[in-house]
C-alpha cells in the first residue's frame, strides 16, 4: 500500500456530519495543523481532530447561529463570533467560557488573535473593527474606515499592525499604537475575501473576488506582484513556513505561486468545492470545506508540488518550455524583517488617548449578575476524554518521554480505479444514497461516518459493523421504525437550498412500481433503471429550450447591447435564463447603467421571493451592485433644484431615476421582512438591510 500512495498529490482525507443543522464557518489551528472548529447554525461550536470523526467537545453559550470562529497561536483558546454580534473566548483547557464581548451590531465576519499578546480583533457587517483586550470587558479600540463589510483580519508577525480585507475592495493597512490607517491599498477590482502577512518579510497577500492574489511592499506602500491565473474567486491564501511561496486555494484547485517576476509554480486540482480554510503540518497541506451539515478535510503532499521554476503566460503553466530558476528564490528584493519582541504585549502598548473609542458602553454596562447568567448558559461538553486530555492538558502531567510526534496522513492506494470511478459517479450523481452501489470489500480513502456528538444524536446509530446497511436482510423481519422519523418527519425546507446532499423531496420508492412483496430487490436492475430514465427524455428538452433560449440571449447581446439582450431574456419569461444573465454580468459592473437597472429591478423583486437559495443571493448580488454604484446617483437627481427652460436628457434621468427610487423602496421593505431568517439567504438580507438603510432617510 505503501508503494502504490507514493503517487498521489491530493485526497479527501475525511467526510463527516459535523453539526445537526447547517455549517457556517469552519477554522484550523495553524500551529499543530490538527484542530479543526466547527461553527454551526445550531449555534454551536464543535472541536475536532482532523482525520478523526468523532467530537472532541461541543461549546454552547450562543443563542443565534455562529458565523466566525478562530483558534489563537497556541491553540488553548477559541473564539467565535454569532449573527447577533457577541462574540465569546472558550479556555479549551479549562474546557469552559472564558469571556463575552459585547459591542458590534451586526455579524461577525472575522476574527484574528494577536500573535504575542492578550488582544483580539473583530470584525462585523457594520464595518467597524474593534480591537479587544480579553482580559477585560469592553473594547480598547475602534477603527472606521471600510465602507462595506470586513471579511478578513491579520496580525503582523511583530504585533504592530492589523490588515483588514473588505468588500468594498480594498485593503487597509492598521497601526495598533496610533488607532489610525496607515495606507490603504484600491487595485483589487472586486470584493477582498483573505488577507495574510508574509511570516518574515514585510509583504502582505490578498486575495480577492476579482481572481487574483496582490502582493503589497509594506516599506514603500506599493503593489509588487498581481498573481493571476484562478478561474473562480480566491477563498484563501497562505505563505509557505520559510515564505519562498504562495498557496492560493479557490473552488476545487489549489495553485502555488512565486513573485518577482510573477509565476505559477504548479497548479494541483483538489476536489474540495468552496475551501474555507488552509494549515501546513508535516510537510502536507491540509483543506477544508463544509456543504449543508457535513464537512470534508483534503491533503495535498508538498513534498511533491513544484515550489520552484516554472513559467506563466496569462495564468498557464507552458510545458514546452524550460523552467528558469531565478536567481534569489524568495523574491528578486532584499526587503526588511519584522522583529519580534521578546516579551509579551501589555495592554499599555496601545494607545488609549481617544475616549470615544477607547471603551465600549455595551460591554461597560454588563453587570456580574449578567455574566454569571452567561456563563451558566455557556458550557463545554466533552464527549471524547482521551483526545481531550491528550490535546489540550498534555503540561499537567509530568512525561519523561518525548512528546510524540504527528505522523503525516496516509493516502489512498492507487490501484482503485473502481472505487475511483464510483466515487466520482457518487459525486455528481442527482439520487440519493440509497441506489449508489454499496462499497467494495477493499478500504477507501474516504471515511464517511456519524460522530458521536449530542448535536447530532438524532441521526441513527450505525451497525456493529461500522457501516449502516442500506437495506435489510430478506430474511429478517422489517425492523421497527425509530420514533423520532415517524413522529416527526423532517418538514420540507422553504427555501432549495444551492448546495445539497441529495434533491429535496425525492423519494426512490416514487420511481419504482410497488412489487408484490413490498421489496426494491424484487425487480431486476434493468428494470428498476428503466423505470428511473423514463424522465430523463423530458428534463434533455428542458435543457435544449433553455439551451436555445441562452443562444438566442447571446445572439442579441452580441448583434445589438446588453440592453437588449436582457429585456429578450425577461420576455422569455423564465427566471432561470434571467439568472443566467445576471450572474454574468453581476461580474463586470462596467457593463450596467441606469436604464438596466430599470430593467433589473423588477426582476430581483420576483428573485428575493423565489424558492431556490441560489436565485436568492443572485437577486441580492444584483441588488447591493445597484445600491453601491447608482444610489447617489438617484439620490442626488431627485434631491436636485428644477432646471431653468427645458432639459429633455434631464428629464429622462429624472424620470428613470424616480423609477428606480419607487422600486428599491418596495424591495427596502421586503429585505426588512426577510432580514430575521437563519442560514446564508438570511445573512444576505441583513447585508442589504445594512446597505440599504439610506432609503429610510430618503424622499
Amino acid at each position: 500500500m505503501a508503494a502504490a500512495s507514493t503517487t498521489k498529490i491530493s485526497w479527501r482525507l475525511q467526510e463527516f456530519e459535523a453539526h445537526s443543522s447547517s455549517v457556517t464557518c469552519l477554522a484550523l489551528g495553524k500551529s499543530s495543523g490538527r484542530l479543526l472548529a466547527t461553527g454551526g447554525e445550531d449555534c454551536r461550536v464543535n472541536i475536532w481532530a482532523v482525520s478523526k470523526a468523532n467530537c472532541i467537545m461541543s461549546l454552547t453559550g450562543h443563542r443565534n447561529p455562529v458565523e466566525c470562529v478562530q483558534f489563537n497561536t497556541s491553540e488553548e483558546q477559541v473564539v467565535a463570533g454569532s449573527q447577533s454580534g457577541s462574540i465569546r473566548v472558550w479556555d479549551l483547557e479549562a474546557a469552559k467560557i472564558f469571556r463575552t464581548l459585547m459591542g458590534h451590531k451586526s455579524n461577525i465576519t472575522s476574527l484574528g488573535f494577536h500573535p504575542f499578546g492578550q488582544f483580539l480583533a473583530s470584525s462585523s457587517m457594520d464595518t467597524n473593527i474593534k480591537l479587544w483586550d480579553v482580559r477585560r470587558k469592553g473594547y480598547v479600540f475602534r477603527y472606521k474606515g471600510h465602507t462595506q463589510a470586513v471579511r478578513s483580519l491579520a496580525f503582523s508577525p511583530d504585533g504592530k499592525w492589523l490588515a483588514s480585507a473588505s468588500d468594498d475592495c480594498t485593503v487597509k493597512l492598521w497601526d495598533l499604537t496610533q488607532g489610525k490607517t496607515i495606507t490603504e491599498f484600491k487595485s483589487h477590482t472586486a470584493a477582498v475575501n483573505v488577507v495574510q502577512f508574509h511570516p518574515n518579510e514585510y509583504l502582505l497577500a490578498s486575495g480577492s473576488s476579482d481572481r487574483t492574489v496582490k502582493l503589497w511592499d509594506l516599506e514603500k506602500f506599493t503593489m509588487i506582484g498581481s498573481l493571476e491565473g484562478d478561474t473562480t474567486p480566491v477563498r484563501c491564501v497562505f505563505f509557505s513556513s520559510d515564505g519562498s511561496c504562495l498557496y492560493s486555494g479557490s473552488t476545487d484547485s489549489l495553485r502555488i505561486f512565486g513573485w518577482e517576476p510573477d509565476r505559477c509554480f504548479d497548479v494541483v486540482p483538489v476536489g474540495w468545492g468552496k475551501v474555507s480554510d488552509l494549515a501546513i503540518c508535516n510537510q502536507q497541506l491540509i483543506g477544508v470545506s463544509h456543504q449543508l451539515s457535513s464537512v470534508s478535510s483534503y491533503v495535498v503532499d508538498l513534498k511533491r508540488v513544484k515550489k520552484s521554476g516554472g513559467s506563466m503566460i496569462q495564468g498557464i503553466i507552458q510545458d514546452n518550455q524550460p523552467l528558469t530558476e531565478p536567481k534569489d528564490p524568495k523574491g528578486a528584493a532584499l526587503r526588511r524583517n519584522y522583529e519580534r519582541p521578546t516579551t509579551t504585549c501589555s495592554s499599555q502598548r496601545v494607545k488609549q488617548s481617544s475616549e470615544a473609542d477607547r471603551r465600549s458602553p455595551e460591554g461597560e454596562r454588563r453587570s456580574p449578575s449578567e455574566d454569571e447568567a452567561d456563563e451558566k448558559v455557556s458550557s463545554a461538553e466533552i464527549h471524547n476524554a482521551e483526545d481531550f486530555k491528550e490535546i489540550f492538558q498534555p503540561k499537567n502531567a509530568i512525561s519523561r518521554t518525548p512528546p510524540k510526534i504527528s505522523e503525516p496522513f496516509p493516502a489512498p492506494p492507487e490501484d482503485d480505479t473502481v472505487l475511483a470511478i464510483g466515487r466520482q459517479l457518487k459525486d455528481i450523481s442527482p439520487f440519493p444514497e440509497k441506489l449508489q452501489a454499496p462499497p467494495l470489500a477493499s478500504s477507501t480513502p474516504v471515511q464517511r461516518v456519524e460522530p458521536t456528538v449530542v448535536s447530532c444524536a438524532k441521526r441513527p446509530a450505525p451497525s456493529a459493523g461500522g457501516q449502516a446497511s442500506p437495506n435489510p436482510p430478506a430474511s429478517c423481519p422489517p425492523p421497527p421504525q425509530p420514533p423520532v422519523i415517524t413522529a416527526k418527519p423532517k418538514p420540507q425546507p422553504k427555501i432549495i437550498l444551492s448546495s445539497r446532499n441529495e434533491p429535496i423531496g425525492l423519494n426512490v420508492a416514487d420511481f419504482l412500481p410497488s412489487s408484490p412483496n413490498n421489496r426494491a430487490g424484487a425487480m431486476s436492475d434493468e428494470d428498476a433503471l428503466s423505470q428511473l430514465k423514463k424522465g430523463h427524455d423530458t428534463m434533455c428538452v428542458m435543457l435544449r429550450s433553455r439551451h436555445k433560449n441562452l443562444e438566442t440571449v447571446r445572439a442579441v447581446w452580441v448583434r445589438e447591447d446588453i440592453k437588449s439582450a436582457l429585456d429578450t431574456a425577461v420576455s422569455m419569461n423564465d427566471l432561470s435564463i434571467v439568472v443566467d444573465i445576471l450572474n454574468i454580468i453581476n461580474l463586470q459592473p462596467s457593463l450596467w447603467k441606469l436604464d438596466l437597472c430599470i430593467t433589473i429591478l423588477p426582476q430581483i423583486d420576483q428573485l428575493l421571493q423565489s424558492k431556490y437559495e441560489s436565485y436568492i443571493q443572485t437577486g441580492c448580488t444584483s441588488l447591493k451592485l445597484i445600491m453601491k454604484h447608482f444610489w447617489m446617483l438617484i439620490s442626488d437627481t431627485l434631491k436636485a433644484a428644477p432646471s431653468v427652460g427645458v432639459d429633455i436628457t434631464r428629464e429622462e434621468r429624472h424620470l428613470k431615476c424616480r423609477a428606480c427610487c419607487k422600486q428599491l423602496k418596495n424591495l427596502n421593505n421586503m429585505v426588512k421582512n426577510k432580514a430575521a431568517q437563519i442560514g446564508r439567504h438570511g445573512s444576505a438580507f441583513k447585508e442589504l438591510q445594512l446597505l440599504m438603510a439610506p432609503l429610510d432617510d430618503s424622499l
